[in-house]
């Protein structure tokens, strides 16, 4: 018997775990992403294996080495105005339909959930501010959520390294808005604090996190169970303001599920809170 078929029962657990946590799914012929990614944790609390590790995690009050395991299990990948298409759709068309709506109040709020390092509201936020012109006198609130208290923490700092900084950004965006320290880029105060960051879980109800004029969860839910990923629909359902809109990853879609959103017919990739009265689309 093969070292990957004797840890392959505490693979299964820590996979239900995260499951149970977070929604996220990892396959059973992606199992071997569990210990890779907890070797680190492993090495740090002298825990020689998987087995050894389940067997501290179901003995003894483990949150805190939990929290770490799950943190470690999630994927955080994330870059700088990741789908350039999206952005740009998002700029030009998007949302300068949203402040014809919101130009009596000039409010616009903006929700960035699964932000992992802070890539995406950080793009979103040199978006307006280069077009800072367009957007004076204007209140936007971009909010950044994500379920990892690491990620959060690393992105609150928005200190990146060459690779990440190179990662979407043009050398132009990366002079304007970073500054050099050392080997690393720090974003520059101007632009972070445009960007409030918190940690939610998407598959918990949440009272404050409504009214958004847009809701981006993009490659987030496409690592969700069928079940969680329902659950995590209705939920973004919730925070929509009427009228406004959500935009998924390029691979993810509402279609097949009973949920409470509609395709836009005015924004490819956008999604609009159903009608009351519109049937629900087919859950598959």
């Amino acid at each position: 018997m093969n070292e990957e078929s004797l840890s392959a029962p505490a693979s299964k657990i820590l996979a239900g775990l995260l499951e149970a946590r977070t929604g996220q799914v990892i396959s059973a012929n992606r199992f071997w992403r569990i210990e890779t990614a907890l070797k680190p944790i492993m090495r740090e609390y002298d825990i020689p294996d998987l087995d050894a590790l389940v067997a501290v995690l179901l003995s003894v009050e483990s949150d805190d080495l939990q929290r770490e395991v799950i943190d470690a299990m999630l994927n955080n990948e994330s870059s700088f105005f990741r789908d350039t298409m999206m952005f740009s759709l998002l700029q030009k068309q998007v949302i300068p339909h949203i402040a014809k709506e919101r130009a009596s109040s000039k409010k616009l709020r903006i929700w960035s959930s699964g932000c992992s390092t802070g890539q995406e509201p950080y793009s979103l936020a040199m978006m307006f501010a280069e077009e800072s012109f367009k957007w004076k006198d204007w209140d936007i609130e971009i909010v950044a959520t994500d379920i990892s208290q690491d990620a959060l923490n690393y992105a609150r700092k928005g200190v990146y390294s060459q690779f990440e900084i190179q990662r979407g950004l043009s050398v132009e965006r990366m002079l304007r808005y970073f500054k050099q320290v050392g080997s690393t880029w720090s974003i520059k105060d101007d632009v972070r604090s445009m960007v409030r960051f918190r940690q939610d879980n998407l598959l918990r109800s949440s009272s404050d996190l409504r009214n958004f004029d847009l809701v981006l969860c993009r490659n987030v839910v496409m690592y969700f169970s069928p079940e969680a990923r329902h659950q995590a629909y209705h939920r973004l359902a919730q925070a929509l303001h009427p009228g406004g809109f959500m935009m998924l990853g390029a691979a993810e879609t509402v279609i097949g599920y009973d949920t409470e959103f509609s395709v836009s017919k005015d924004f490819r990739g956008c999604y609009e809170r159903r009608p009351a009265g519109e049937p629900l689309a087919i859950r598959a």
